[in-house]
């Protein structure tokens, strides 16, 4: 594989981890809600749905999804309810969130949270779901991951590119945990947590809508 393949591949795929989306509102509603040890079990979610992704493109079963019109509706329809069900979930959680009271110090208290709240199994689904049932990231293995493929390029080429999505989304969102972390100790406060809940439950469920309505060729 030539170099200017590899650079191209990791510029596009720089940029289409870095554009906003899904997966960086999870990551934020992740780290407020189960802390940043959460956080990074979505992302291991995320590199694991990027294999499957990769996978199916080589070995071609994405082209299939995405000229059935029925299985496209399908597939799409899964991945946004799972959106709007995860954004509800975030606005449920805002509106039941009660601010405790006593002698527990406030870092203390995020702690307590932090460790209920973690679940390695729901927070890796999470993560894997969330990128798994997005059409989207489907037609980017379909239309430009081939592009950046020799002639000759063998699958252990193949899945070297995917290996290097995978490690741009881990090195991105791993600075995000670690932003999403120092806001959260600069915003204990309980309205504020409330409202930031909120938003990313409005925005997730936005998301949700806005794929529900994708297009097979958008």
């Amino acid at each position: 594989m030539e170099w200017l393949h590899i650079i191209s591949f990791i510029t596009v795929a720089s940029l289409l981890v870095i554009s906003p989306g899904p997966n960086g509102v999870l990551i934020a509603k992740t780290v407020l809600i189960a802390g940043k040890q959460a956080g990074f079990v979505n992302i291991l979610g995320f590199m694991a749905a990027f294999y499957i992704h990769g996978a199916l493109s080589i070995l071609g079963i994405s082209i299939v999804i995405l000229q059935s019109a029925q299985l496209f509706l399908v597939f799409k329809m899964l991945g946004a309810l799972y959106l709007c069900w995860i954004g509800i979930k975030s606005l449920i959680s805002a509106w039941q969130y009660q601010q405790h009271s006593g002698t527990i110090t406030s870092q203390n208290r995020y702690a307590d949270n932090d460790k209920k709240a973690f679940s390695f199994s729901r927070d890796f689904s999470e993560g894997f779901l969330t990128n798994m049932l997005n059409p989207k990231v489907s037609m980017f293995y379909l239309a430009a991951f081939p592009q950046f493929l020799s002639a000759n390029a063998d699958i252990y080429s193949a899945f070297m590119l995917v290996t290097l999505h995978a490690l741009i989304n881990l090195i991105w969102f791993s600075l995000m945990i670690m932003l999403f972390i120092r806001l959260k100790r600069f915003g204990q406060n309980s309205s504020l947590q409330r409202w930031f809940k909120s938003i990313t439950g409005v925005v997730l469920i936005s998301f949700g809508v806005k794929l529900a309505t994708l297009d097979n060729m958008s």
